[in-house]
This record gives C-alpha cells, sequence and structure tokens, in this order.
C-alpha cells in the first residue's frame, strides 16, 4: 500500500493523544467521585459488564477517527478491478508453416480450436474481430458479439504463403480505429505497386483524417491485439514500425508465439522448408505497446495461454485509490459507537 499525501499520517498521532486523554479524564473522574460516594458501592450496582460497556463507545470512536485520518492521506493499493476492454481483435498467422505437425495433430488445428474456446469463454459483452495474416492480411470478421459468426470465420482460414506479422497489426489497427486515416494500401505494398502500371483511376477526395494525437503506450483501456504466429516475418512491413503505431494510440499488442522453440519443418510445394519463430521480436513487440509475451509449445500450452490472456482482459490489477473504502468504514464505526451509547446509556458521548 502506498500513499498520495503520506505526510498526513502524522495526524495519526492524534489518535493514542485522545487515548491518552480519555484515560486521564477517567482516573481524575474516580477521583471526585471518592470524595462524594463509596465508588465500590457503584461498580457493585453497575456490574462488571456495565464498566466494559461503558468503554466500547469511545474505543469505536477512536477507531472511526483511526480510519478517517488514514483515508486522508489518501492511499492507494493494487486491487483486480474488471477491465474497460471491450474490443479484442485476434490477429492469427495463416501462413502455410502452419501446417506443420510438430503440434498435434497440426499447428492449424491446434490454433483453430484454441481460438474458438477463447472466444467463446470471453463475456457476452465484449466484441472480438478477426484478422487473418501470411503474405498481407485481412479481416476475416468484423468485431462482432456474435460467437456463432467468429467461430465461422475461424473455420475459414486458407494457408497462403509468406508471414507478414506488421500487416497482421496494421490491419487490426485500422479494424479497431476505422475512422483514424489508416492508408492502408500504401503501408501493406508501399508505392512500388503501381510501377510499371498505367495511372489508377481517379478516385473522389475522401475527407481529411482527424488530426493524429499520440497518447501514452498501453493507455487506451477500450481494446487490445492478440498476436499469434508459429513463424518470423519474410514479408511486408516491418513489425517494430507496426508496433510503435499501436503504441502511440495505446493499444497493447499481446504476442504468442505458437511452436516449438527449435522450430518445425512443413511441406510446401513438396519441398520440406525448416519454419522458426522470431522470439525476440514478439517479445519487443509486446514491451513496446506494454503488453506481454507468451511462448506456446504445444496445443495445451495455446489453451492455457488464452485462458490467462481471458483473465487479464476481463480482470486486471490496477493501482487504485482506497480512500473510499476508509471514509465508509469510519462512518460506520462512528455511527455503531452512537447507537451503542444512545442504547446503553441513553446519551452520545
Amino acid at each position: 500500500m502506498t500513499f498520495v499525501w503520506p505526510q498526513l499520517l502524522w495526524l495519526l498521532l492524534a489518535v493514542p493523544a485522545l487515548a491518552g486523554l480519555y484515560v486521564w479524564l477517567l482516573r481524575r473522574k474516580k477521583k471526585f467521585a471518592v470524595r462524594y460516594a463509596n465508588i465500590g458501592l457503584v461498580h457493585e450496582a453497575m456490574g462488571r459488564g456495565q464498566r466494559i460497556r461503558r468503554h466500547i463507545p469511545p474505543a469505536l470512536f477512536l477507531v472511526a477517527l483511526a480510519a478517517i485520518l488514514f483515508g486522508l492521506a489518501r492511499p492507494t493499493a493494487v486491487v483486480t478491478l474488471p477491465t474497460d476492454h471491450r474490443t479484442i481483435v485476434m490477429a492469427m498467422d495463416v501462413s502455410l508453416s502452419m501446417r506443420a505437425t510438430d503440434i498435434d495433430p497440426s499447428r492449424i488445428v491446434a490454433a483453430q480450436a484454441a481460438a474458438k474456446a477463447f472466444v467463446q469463454d470471453l463475456p457476452s459483452d465484449v466484441r472480438i474481430g478477426i484478422v487473418s495474416f501470411a503474405g498481407t492480411a485481412s479481416v476475416a470478421q468484423a468485431p462482432t458479439r456474435n460467437r456463432d459468426d467468429l467461430v465461422a470465420a475461424i473455420d475459414r482460414f486458407e494457408l497462403q504463403r509468406h508471414t507478414a506479422i506488421g500487416s497482421g497489426i496494421i490491419v487490426a489497427l485500422a479494424t479497431l480505429f476505422p475512422d483514424d486515416g489508416i492508408d492502408l494500401e500504401s503501408m501493406l505494398f508501399g508505392k512500388s505497386r503501381q510501377n510499371g502500371r498505367a495511372a489508377p483511376i481517379e478516385k473522389s477526395p475522401k475527407p481529411e483524417p482527424k488530426p493524429f494525437k499520440p497518447v501514452a503506450p498501453g493507455s487506451y483501456s477500450s481494446a487490445a491485439i492478440i498476436l499469434l504466429t508459429d513463424g518470423r516475418r519474410t514479408t511486408g512491413p516491418d513489425p517494430m514500425d507496426a508496433a510503435r503505431m499501436a503504441a502511440e494510440r495505446g493499444v497493447r499488442v499481446y504476442t504468442v508465439g505458437f511452436g516449438t522453440a527449435q522450430g518445425a519443418s512443413a511441406e510446401i510445394d513438396g519441398y520440406s522448408i525448416y519454419m522458426r519463430f522470431d522470439e525476440e521480436s514478439l517479445k519487443q513487440i509486446a514491451e513496446l505497446t506494454k503488453a506481454e509475451y507468451f511462448h506456446a509449445a504445444s496445443a495445451a500450452d495455446l489453451k492455457k495461454v488464452y485462458a490467462s490472456l481471458n483473465t487479464k482482459l476481463v480482470l486486471e490489477k490496477q493501482a487504485t485509490e482506497i480512500t473510499a473504502l476508509f471514509t465508509a468504514a469510519a462512518a460506520a464505526l462512528a455511527t455503531l459507537a452512537a447507537a451503542l451509547s444512545l442504547l446503553w446509556f441513553n446519551r452520545i458521548g
């Protein structure tokens, strides 16, 4: 636990001071009473239980005072709270290397099964979108709450050549921020696409996008991206540049490296081609965007990763000010002290 205003904790010294004052007043009152009455007879008349009762309301009041003074220092604690992640985009690698069978029955089948379980387990109010990427990237399913549509999109995956991890991240960002004016054509294909071709047909001018202002990495709490890949980038934009785009928009990109650490071979056009994923790059993407990297070396591992992500995306540990808790406790204790005093002695104090 930490405090926003720790200097105010000195005020807690008032509690033992008041306790000492209370004891001093009781002793002074006792000496005064001895002059005029037999104090033993008074104690005998009151009974032991009655003598203990008279100290309970003041003790409760002192505890209430300590709670309110503690609250004045504005304590903060790391607590688990529901997150605001209400849109999640899964960017999934569908390159030909996903047909490798080092994960039973194959990487793609295991990834599809785990992804379907993941979308079914998320709360129903969370919108999920799916982006598939290989040589380029496309939206397989726009963000929706319809789980059947998501499952159908996952089942439609078709494996293709190459691995454009950066494209997957950029298309996921364009899906989350459709009004940001992200120029997908130039980012994914570059200007060289038009070399040697006729000039493109003029299109009606698009409205100017809103001015973009970068925010702190990880600060956008309404959405997140989950990037799953079993390979390393072979084409497309630099994944680090794409990660910086996500960081500037405050979006966390959770990365999952899927496959054995030593890699595996996949049959492509009759050739056995060795595949491995670039774990270091995936770690850097997660670090840049204030997210986390996970490694899943088996179908069971991938299910555990998705289960962990489910928890992180629904419940998140945050440093939260808990002054209100101490204020509420102080009010409850003070009210109880007053009620007991009225019940037992027909007075407050």
